[in-house]
């Protein structure tokens, strides 16, 4: 903003060189980018009351910038709700679209989403696991997301339920896909043995369910779903009931230490 008012740069400049300043901020204290997305997510809750032409340019550099930026550190809620709120606002049609198909599948499939919560308790709970299963649906931009991949209709979208399945340990999360596998056939994804570069772990498998509706079931343990949900920050804000810890964030989390290497390439020189 300060940049803008000296009428020196372009606004193109500017935020170019605002998003410079920003990386080499992020490099030397990652809590930078943590208040930085937080600010950023409290302007897209607010944009319905800015001008149409300020609403499109903020969406576009939140869907560009800072939504990436989220799922860089595993903050997927975070994310995920930028990218939503900014589809909502670029593509109306699109998001109102997917949103409809999402209400009247929710309605079709209730039955269904209760029938495997209700069959996958009940088994865990034979085998001594104890689990939690919520059921979801996954964000209009993720759907949107997936339909543009594989260039398919709506209508031909067949996996848009979820569910997350936690456990109390990462030896129940094998138990606990052994005993859907014994159900329900479906190929699974290990991201537990093999984490993703921003620390994203869990068990991920497609299953066909009663009526042929395929889900994916997410695996994962209380701190594998808290990472999962709020990324970096999971690192300082759960651990013995600390404040963040700037040091405990840069020697736990993988994905800061890759953003930081990512950052020296960009801006070196």
């Amino acid at each position: 903003t300060k940049i803008e008012r000296l009428n020196l740069v372009s606004r193109e400049e500017a935020q170019a060189e605002n998003l410079r300043k920003l990386l080499l901020a992020i490099s030397q204290d990652v809590r930078v980018l943590l208040v930085k997305l937080a600010d950023r997510l409290h302007n897209m809750r607010t944009l319905q009351y800015m001008p149409p032409e300020k609403r499109t340019r903020i969406a576009q550099e939140t869907m560009d910038i800072y939504a990436p930026l989220a799922g860089r550190m595993g903050m997927q809620d975070m994310r995920s709700e930028l990218e939503d709120i900014s589809f909502k606002i670029l593509q109306p049609e699109h998001y109102q679209a997917i949103v409809a198909r999402l209400d009247e599948m929710q309605s079709a499939y209730s039955e269904t989403i209760a029938t495997i919560s209700s069959e996958l308790s009940e088994r865990l709970q034979a085998e001594g696991i104890t689990a939690r299963v919520k059921a979801r649906v996954k964000s209009p931009f993720s759907i949107f997301n997936k339909i543009e991949r594989k260039s398919i209709a709506l209508e031909q979208l067949s996996d848009m339920i979820g569910f997350r399945v936690i456990v109390g340990s990462i030896d129940e999360c094998y138990h606990t896909l052994g005993v859907v596998h014994t159900k329900w056939k479906g190929r699974f994804k290990d991201y537990i043995s093999v984490p993703k570069h921003n620390d994203y772990q869990s068990i991920h498998t497609t299953i066909v369910g009663p009526g042929r509706q395929r889900a994916e079931l997410q695996i994962r343990t209380e701190e594998m779903d808290r990472v999962a949900e709020f990324g970096i920050a999971a690192h300082a804000l759960y651990k013995d009931g600390a404040s963040a810890d700037l040091s405990r964030i840069e020697n736990e989390s993988q994905a800061y230490g890759s953003l930081r290497s990512t950052i020296a390439h960009l801006t070196a020189g």
